[in-house]
């Protein structure tokens, strides 16, 4: 039997079952706002947002490995290129790119013009320095923790803040060596 094909973001995303997208940004927004109340402070916000992101990213991996048919990638640059083109488009319907690699290969950006959690966003002038989608980076920083890899992810560009796109920079920190269960046969 030959080997299973990996799918594309787009079959993905066609055969996943999807809440509707107004009430996903809608009630992401909710939480956005409650976070604000509660904590006050906008860092503080972002702290939070990563962390929540961070969790679900943790979780998230193995639905994304169990539905997308994705092999293990043997590097940071094939890792980084299936979540622009495979994870953003199963997960949030997306397309993003992976651009601006540095020379090491350890750091790069992914970059989208699309995005459904800031549908109906406008930022206020107190929360300039709300990071309103850190939750995406704290997603891809967890779900790459659980793949073996440390990783650092902040946002350069967001177009709440008037830029022409979103860019999150990932920077690989280092490769975590994979521990197997202890067997003691001997």
């Amino acid at each position: 039997m030959p080997p299973v094909a990996p799918r594309s973001g787009d079959a993905i995303f066609a055969s996943v079952e999807r809440v509707n997208a107004e009430l996903f940004t809608l009630t992401y927004g909710a939480i956005v706002r409650q976070l604000l109340t509660d904590l006050e402070e906008v860092e503080e916000v972002n702290k939070q947002l990563d962390q929540m992101g961070y969790n679900i990213g943790i979780r998230m991996i193995d639905e994304f490995l169990a539905k997308s048919g994705v092999s293990r990638c043997v590097d940071f640059k094939g890792t980084a290129e299936v979540i622009a083109k495979v994870g953003f488009k199963m997960f949030v319907g997306v397309t993003a790119f992976v651009t601006n690699w540095d020379a090491d290969g350890t750091c790069c950006s992914i970059v989208f013009e699309d995005n459904p959690l800031v549908e109906f966003v406008e930022l206020p002038d107190t929360c300039q320095g709300l990071n309103y989608c850190n939750i995406l980076s704290g997603i891809i920083r967890g779900a790459l923790e659980m793949v073996s890899m440390k990783t650092e992810v902040t946002w350069t560009r967001d177009m709440l803040r008037g830029d022409d796109a979103f860019e999150l920079q990932v920077k690989l920190v280092k490769q975590i060596p994979e521990e197997y269960p202890y067997k003691d046969d001997e």
